[in-house]
């Protein structure tokens, strides 16, 4: 349901797209040969788009924790995960998790602009400086570290929606991050996981949101499968960064 969901507004958009660009001129090698086809395909795309929002979000539980992640965040509606291989041992290569900075990330810069709407905003990883770790960026603005197992995995948390957009108040822990169910939040976790793989080292990272209430996992819903390519596209370049780094070739 969840890439049912995301292929739905995909194709919505594509086809809005399309149908958009046949209004200002028609495009007769795709058969949308007039404006009346094209404003067909705009509605066409319009419609499995908001299809795709409004698909159900099933909430997935995990029944046995063997990392951090899922001690810390063991249900959850949303989520992504991605893996590499790399040619160094795992102490090499999850010293390059906590190094790899934003500016080694392909389109990292770009496409975060586009979720912060060109805005310049107060430093965050949406807007990293150059010469920071990303994940100490992370740490040190929006995110908390929820856990550490050196050389093994690394787990950070935000939330992504709040009642109103206030935040709680009160000091915000691991622990806090944790039992925080109250209606009208959605948290997200993130971690990078480093394996023996032979000579080298598996890594994965793996994104998970949990919504405490069902309007929010609606809400959610719709925004998580709108952005979720370039999501899915930034975390596949920032492994391919940390493989750079541990290989040094970077």
């Amino acid at each position: 349901m969840h890439y049912l969901g995301v292929l739905l507004v995909d194709l919505g958009l594509a086809l809005a797209l399309l149908g958009a660009a046949a209004l200002v001129r028609p495009l007769p090698f795709l058969r949308i040969s007039s404006r009346r086809r094209g404003l067909a395909v705009l509605g066409a795309g319009a419609l499995l788009g908001l299809l795709g929002v409004s698909l159900p979000a099933p909430e997935t539980s995990i029944a046995e924790p063997r990392s951090e992640l899922d001690r810390i965040v063991p249900t959850y509606q949303f989520s992504e995960r991605h893996e590499i291989r790399v040619a160094a041992p795992p102490a090499r290569t999850f010293a390059a998790v906590r190094a790899v900075r934003a500016g080694e990330i392909t389109l990292f810069r770009a496409l975060t602009a586009i979720r912060r709407f060109g805005r310049p905003g107060p430093e965050s990883i949406l807007n990293a400086p150059e010469r920071q770790p990303i994940l100490d960026v992370a740490t040190g603005t929006t995110f908390l570290l929820l856990a550490l197992e050196p050389d093994r995995e690394i787990v950070v948390g935000t939330l992504v929606a709040a009642p109103g957009d206030a935040l709680p108040v009160g000091e915000r822990t691991p622990e806090w991050f944790t039992e925080l169910s109250a209606p009208g939040y959605a948290k997200a976790a993130m971690d990078f996981r480093v394996a023996p793989d032979g000579a080298g080292s598996l890594v994965t990272t793996e994104t998970r949101v949990f919504a405490t209430d069902a309007s929010t996992r609606r809400r959610f819903a719709a925004y998580w499968r709108v952005i979720y390519p370039g999501s899915a596209f930034i975390r596949r370049a920032w492994l391919a960064a940390i493989q750079r780094r541990a290989e040094g070739s970077g």
